[in-house]
C-alpha cells in the first residue's frame, strides 16, 4: 500500500489514522480486535468509519499516552 492509499482525505480521520499505529500497540482484548479491525478495512479503496467506529476512534487515540520531547521519553501519567 502506498502512504497515499492510507489515509482518507477527511482530515479528522486521518489524523486519528496517523496514530493508530501507538494504538495498536496499546491496545489488549476488544480494544486490540477492533483496532486491527480498522487497521485491516482502512485498506479498502473508499473506506471511511461509522459514525460509531469515529466515536471510538476518538476515544483510543485521545487515551494514548502522551510522549514529551524528541529525545525524552517521558510518559504523563493521568
Amino acid at each position: 500500500m502506498r502512504a497515499a492509499d492510507a489515509y482518507t482525505g477527511d482530515a479528522e480521520v486521518d489524523e486519528l489514522l496517523f496514530a493508530w499505529g501507538r494504538v495498536i500497540g496499546n491496545a489488549e482484548g476488544w480494544t486490540r480486535g477492533f483496532a486491527l479491525g480498522v487497521q485491516r478495512d482502512r485498506k479498502r479503496p473508499g473506506w471511511t468509519p461509522s459514525p460509531r467506529q469515529l466515536s471510538i476512534m476518538r476515544r483510543l487515540v485521545a487515551e494514548l499516552p502522551a510522549v514529551i520531547g524528541e529525545d525524552n521519553c517521558e510518559v504523563i501519567e493521568h
